[in-house]
C-alpha cells in the first residue's frame, strides 16, 4: 500500500536522505543525545542522534556530520526518543468533537496517527459525512487514516439507520487516498454464514490489499473464530478475556487490547502477556471510545501505556504495541511505527518510560506539540446544513408515549400485580450486558419501572426518516432516579431514553429533539446536565476545552442521580447495539444478540 500520509513519498526523498546520511548535505533537523527507544529490537540505545530531512529520518547514530549552518538542533538532553503513538482502532465521534478538535486533544499526548472507523457519522449521514470529517482532520498534522465503515447498519434487519453502505460503496472507497482498510466487521454472523453482503465488502478490501478490521464479540475461540479469521479479518478489538487474546494471536490475528473511557479491559487482558512468555508482535493497545474529559484529564495512548505498565506489561513491549505492531497490522511498517532511516519522522520525547510524560511531539519532522500544548490552531469547522439537522422524529413525545402496555407476546392482557420481563443489565466498565428475567409492577394495565429495585424503562425512537417507530423494554444497573437521554446510541444513533418516570423521560427526549441531539440528564422536572451535539447528533461545534467541561458536568449530574459507573454515558450508548451480547433494544424491538432474533418483552412461564 502506498502511504499518502507522509510529507512526501520515499522515492522523492531518497536522493536527499542518502546525501544527508553521508554528510554531503545538511539535515533540516537533528535531535541530539537521546535515549532511543528502538522498537525494532526492543531495546534502549544511549546517546543517539537522529537526522531528519524531507519529513523523514535520514540517519540514526552520531549525527555530527549531518549538521550544517541551517540545521535546527534539538537537544534531547538524555530524554527518551520513541516513535509517535498510533491508535489502531478509534471512533473520533465518541469524543463528541470534530476531528480537528480531537487532534488538538491527542497530539500533545504523543499520538501521531489514528486508524479511524467513522461508522458513527456514517450511520447517520453516510459516506458524505465521512468526507466532511476527513476534510476537518486535514486541517491538522494528525495522520487520520480511515477504515471505511463496514456495517451500516450494524446488523441488517434489526434497526433503522440514516444511511446504508454496501460492497460497491466499499470498493469505491478503497480508491480514496485517506482510506487504508475496512472498518470493524460487526456482522460476524453474516461472515460465518458467508453471506453475500459482508463477504462482498471483505472481497473489495482484500482486492485493494487493504486491512480488514474486526469485531468478534462472542466468547468463542474454536470453529467460529477460525472461520472468522480465515475470511481475511486481520485484527479484532473485542477481546474481554485473556484467553480471547491468546486464541486470536495464536491464529495470526492481531488482538487489540482496549482501554477507553468506559471499556476498562486491560486488567482482564494483560494476563495474556504477563502470565506467560509469548511473542507480543500480534498485539496492539487501542482506545476505541474516549470522552473529551478523559482526554483532557488523563491523556490518550500515553494514559493507556501507563495503564499497561501498571498491569505488569514491560514498557518497551507496551510501546511496541502502539507503534511498530500497529503499523505492521495495517501493512504500513515500511513507513510508520519506528525510528529508522527512510521512515516518516514521527517521534515523541519523554522523560520516563513509566510515566510516558510526553514533552514534545513531532510529525513529519515538524514539532507540533510541546509541554502538553498543541502548536497548531484550528478555527471552528464549517459544517453543511444537512449534517447539522438530523433530528427527524416522526412522533410527538409526551409522558403518555412512555406507557408500556401489560400484555404478553400475543397482545393478551396480563393479570396479577407483577409480570416477569426481560431486562438488560448494564455492566460497569464492560461492553457486554446480561439478560435478566425480573418482575416489574403492573399498575392500571401498564408495566412500570421499579425505581427502588433499579429497573428502569428504556425506549429507542427512530430519528432519521420520521417513521415514528420505537421499541421499548427495561434496563438495570444504573442506579439512577430520573431520566437520561442521548442520540449517541450505537450504532444507528437513534434517540435513546431511560428513566424511572414518564414525565422526566419526556422532558429529556424533547430537550434533545429541540437542540439537534446530544445527551441530557433530568430529575424531578429539572435539566441537571446537557451536552448539545448538533453535528449528526454526535458531535459539538465547540472547542475541546468547552466540550470537556460540559461532559464533566453531565457526568457529575449522573452521580447526583445515583450512578457510580465510569463514563456511564458510553455504557448507556451501547443499549441499542445489536451486535453485542446479550440483550439489546433497537427502534424495532428487543434483540437476543446470541441467537439474533427479536424476542418478546414478557417472559413466557415454563
Amino acid at each position: 500500500m502506498i502511504n499518502t500520509f507522509c510529507k512526501a513519498p520515499l522515492w522523492e526523498c531518497s536522493p536527499t536522505l542518502i546525501a544527508v546520511a553521508q554528510g554531503t548535505q545538511p539535515a533540516e533537523t537533528v535531535i541530539k543525545g537521546a535515549k532511543l527507544v528502538n522498537v525494532n529490537t526492543r531495546e534502549v540505545q544511549e546517546g543517539v542522534d537522529v537526522a531528519i530531512a524531507c519529513g523523514r529520518v535520514a540517519y540514526v547514530g552520531d549525527a555530527s556530520h549531518c549538521i550544517g549552518e541551517g540545521t535546527r538542533v534539538i537537544d534531547a538532553d538524555g530524554r527518551y526518543l520513541a516513535p509517535g503513538f498510533l491508535d489502531g482502532h478509534i471512533h473520533v465521534e465518541s469524543s463528541m468533537m470534530g476531528a480537528s478538535q480531537y487532534a488538538r486533544a491527542v497530539v500533545p499526548h504523543g499520538t501521531v496517527g489514528i486508524y479511524w472507523d467513522p461508522h458513527e457519522v456514517a450511520n447517520v449521514v453516510g459516506l458524505d459525512g465521512v468526507k466532511v470529517m476527513v476534510e476537518d482532520a486535514r486541517r491538522t498534522p494528525l495522520k487520520a487514516m480511515v477504515t471505511t465503515p463496514s456495517c451500516v447498519p450494524a446488523v441488517p434487519g434489526f434497526e433503522d439507520t440514516g444511511s446504508a453502505i454496501g460492497p460497491k460503496d466499499i470498493a469505491e472507497s478503497m480508491t480514496w487516498d485517506f482510506v487504508v482498510g475496512l472498518g470493524e466487521m460487526m456482522n460476524f454472523p453474516g461472515v460465518l454464514a458467508a453471506a453475500e453482503h459482508p463477504m462482498g465488502e471483505i472481497e473489495a478490501t482484500l482486492r485493494a490489499d487493504a486491512c480488514v478490521t474486526g469485531h468478534y464479540s462472542v466468547p468463542e475461540t474454536d470453529r467460529g473464530l477460525n472461520a472468522y479469521v480465515s475470511s481475511g479479518v486481520r485484527c479484532d478489538h473485542e477481546s474481554t478475556r485473556a484467553e480471547d487474546v491468546l486464541a486470536k494471536v495464536r491464529l495470526g490475528q492481531y488482538a487489540q487490547l482496549r482501554e477507553g473511557s468506559a471499556w476498562r479491559d486491560l486488567a482482564h487482558l494483560a494476563p495474556a502477556i504477563t502470565a506467560g512468555d509469548i511473542d507480543t508482535r500480534f498485539m496492539n493497545l487501542i482506545s476505541d471510545d474516549t470522552h473529551p474529559n478523559t482526554l483532557v484529564e488523563y491523556g490518550h495512548l500515553d494514559h493507556i501505556l501507563r495503564r499497561a505498565v501498571a498491569e505488569g506489561i514491560d514498557p518497551l513491549v507496551a510501546l511496541q504495541m502502539v507503534t511498530i505492531n500497529t503499523a505492521t497490522c495495517f501493512h504500513m511498517e515500511h513507513e510508520l511505527g519506528s525510528i529508522a532511516p527512510g521512515k516518516c519522522a514521527d517521534m515523541v520525547l519523554m522523560g520516563s518510560l513509566t510515566d510516558f510524560d510526553v514533552q514534545m511531539t513531532m510529525i513529519d519532522g515538524e514539532v507540533v506539540a510541546e509541554d502538553g500544548r498543541a502548536l497548531f490552531e484550528v478555527d471552528g469547522a464549517a459544517y453543511p446544513d444537512w449534517i447539522l439537522n438530523t433530528m427527524h422524529l416522526g412522533v410527538q413525545i409526551s409522558p403518555e408515549t412512555f406507557r408500556i402496555p401489560a400484555v404478553d407476546g400475543e397482545g393478551n392482557a396480563l393479570s396479577g400485580d407483577t409480570a416477569r420481563v426481560r431486562v438488560m443489565e448494564a455492566v460497569s466498565g464492560r461492553v457486554s450486558n446480561v439478560e435478566r428475567h425480573l418482575d416489574v409492577p403492573i399498575v392500571d394495565g401498564e408495566l412500570v419501572a421499579d425505581a427502588e429495585g433499579d429497573v428502569l424503562k428504556a425506549f429507542v425512537f427512530e430519528r432519521h426518516h420520521e417513521t415514528g417507530t420505537f421499541g421499548y423494554g427495561f434496563t438495570c444497573g444504573y442506579g439512577i432516579h430520573g431520566a437520561l437521554a442521548q442520540t449517541v446510541a450505537h450504532d444507528a444513533h437513534n434517540l435513546l431514553v431511560i428513566g424511572d418516570n414518564d414525565e422526566d423521560m419526556a422532558i429529556a427526549a424533547n430537550a434533545l429533539a429541540s437542540c439537534g441531539g446530544g445527551a441530557v440528564a433530568v430529575r424531578d422536572g429539572e435539566v441537571l446536565g446537557l451536552v448539545e451535539l448538533p453535528v449528526a447528533g454526535l458531535m459539538s461545534t465547540k472547542q475541546l476545552e468547552e466540550v470537556a467541561s460540559e461532559v464533566e458536568r453531565l457526568e457529575r449530574a449522573w452521580e447526583e442521580m445515583g450512578c457510580t459507573m465510569p463514563s456511564p454515558f458510553m455504557t448507556m450508548g451501547l443499549t441499542s447495539l445489536a451486535c453485542l451480547p446479550d440483550l439489546r433494544l433497537t427502534n424495532r424491538g428487543l434483540v437476543d444478540c446470541l441467537t439474533f432474533q427479536f424476542v418478546p418483552l414478557v417472559v413466557e412461564e415454563a
